[in-house]
């Protein structure tokens, strides 16, 4: 129970994700509640205005327990809260306190809401259907397909799966393929999940990944839908966007040449790999794939799951909420994702090596963007280093983006010998331009803009 110090706090505060204030009880009272309840609960002050003013209501000995039926009555399931009542400077508050309902979502008047930052935001149906699988800790994959049954998977698929579950060593498999594929929960009884059905059916479900060669956004060098179960649809997506990536072959002083892609393959895999496990696979858009002279892009068919918020996932402050548990399962079982919400901080430790490519991941109004953008590099130096000046401009443009990098890896990207960059930063510290902090292992370059 709440006292008057505690409310004169909360008044103190703004209305946020678990508080708000309301002059008076009525409808929009109802709607907060129920969107309290949605999300992680919350206090619904009445009696103040938006401000954190007193404006106070007028109550009598059944006030509050009409409020109680008025919300019991309103609400499905019914909801049970908290109420209390508090004088502060000669004026009624009722504070009506919120759990976070545990079997989601409640619903008023037949309309669904949560909380969102500071306000009330009404649910769609496919954020309905979210929210309750997620409340009784199932995913859409682990249903049954309808009208289907053993025989609709092909064989050959799963016994390929089942030996490479077996060679990575995250699950070992000694029974019979069915029997692995009901203990993984790939199969209810004598009937194929969704999940199954995506990724072992005989016939491939039509979900597609359009992946394309665009000279710009109008003119389309080359086209391919894929339609296939979802490991086979990963493999030809990668093998089309590795067909039209380039490569060079560098050297760094040993004998044997490297192959240096002109995107990083594995951040690239990563970003393609989470549209294919994390997609809503109840929304019939595509998978698409676009491949341009200087940028990839990635759509994937889905919004953020769960309470995920794109700040967050920046933020890389966040802990994984699956929409596919059982499709994300098997990739990582087979050893193409590791642990699960750590796709993200993979590709951002890929791209270090590419100083410059740059990584965006954005909402759109259908789903979620990826893009690997390469920049131009721009000089920073003056021109009063003249001797291999472009060598310079490219270690400072990469001290910049990497300020942990090494000796050796810039040889690499450059294409040039360690003793010659050697050279170009000895050249860059007597001019200030440059310092090293620390050792040459454990510390780090500091750049000095002159």
């Amino acid at each position: 129970m709440l006292n008057k110090f505690d409310i004169i706090k909360l008044l103190s505060q703004s209305e946020s994700e678990t508080l708000e204030f309301k002059s008076s009880f009525g409808k929009e009272s109802f709607v907060s509640i129920v969107a309290f309840a949605n999300k992680k609960g919350g206090k619904l002050l009445i009696g103040v205005n938006n401000n954190g003013a007193i404006s106070g209501v007028n109550i009598n000995n059944e006030t509050i327990q009409n409020y109680y039926n008025q919300i019991k009555n309103s609400t499905e399931p019914s909801i049970i809260v908290e109420i209390d009542q508090i004088k502060i400077e000669k004026k009624n508050i009722i504070v009506i306190a919120v759990d976070e309902f545990p079997i989601k979502p409640i619903n008023y008047k037949g309309k669904y809401y949560k909380r969102v930052g500071n306000s009330n935001h009404q649910l769609t149906l496919t954020e309905i259907s979210n929210m309750h699988l997620q409340s009784l800790q199932f995913s859409w994959d682990a249903y049954e397909y309808p009208k289907e049954f053993l025989s609709s998977l092909n064989m050959t698929k799963i016994k390929s799966f089942i030996k490479l579950l077996n060679s990575t060593g995250r699950f070992y498999a000694e029974e019979s393929e069915i029997d692995t594929m009901q203990k993984l929960k790939f199969v209810l009884g004598k009937k194929p999940t969704n999940a199954a059905m995506l990724l072992f059916a005989k016939e491939p479900l039509r979900c597609n990944i359009r992946v394309g060669r665009f000279k710009d956004d109008i003119t389309i060098i080359d086209d391919r839908q894929i339609t296939d179960t979802l490991f086979e649809a990963s493999f030809q997506a990668l093998k089309f966007i590795k067909t039209y990536l380039q490569v060079a072959y560098e050297f760094d002083g040993n004998i044997r040449r490297k192959e240096k892609w002109n995107y990083p393959l594995q951040a690239i895999k990563e970003a393609v790999l989470n549209a294919i496990v994390h997609r809503d696979y109840t929304n019939p858009s595509d998978i698409q794939i676009k491949i341009y002279d200087k940028k990839i892009t990635i759509f994937s068919p889905r919004k953020l799951y769960g309470d995920l918020t794109l700040k967050q996932l920046k933020n890389r402050n966040y802990q994984s909420s699956l929409r596919n548990k059982l499709i994300a399962e098997a990739f990582y079982l087979t050893g193409e994702i590791e642990k699960y919400g750590t796709g993200f901080l993979r590709i951002e430790k890929e791209l270090k090596f590419y100083p410059d490519i740059q990584f965006e991941f954005n909402e759109t109004a259908n789903g979620m963007l990826a893009v690997f953008e390469i920049l131009e590099v721009k000089s920073s130096v003056k021109s009063s280093v003249k001797s291999s000046v472009k060598s310079s401009v490219k270690i400072i443009e990469m001290i910049k983006q990497n300020n942990n990098i090494t000796i050796r890896e810039l040889s690499m990207y450059l294409n040039i010998s360690t003793r010659a960059v050697e050279k170009n930063i000895a050249k860059l510290k007597e001019k200030g331009i440059l310092k090293r902090i620390g050792s040459s292992k454990g510390g780090y370059w500091e750049y000095n803009k002159k």
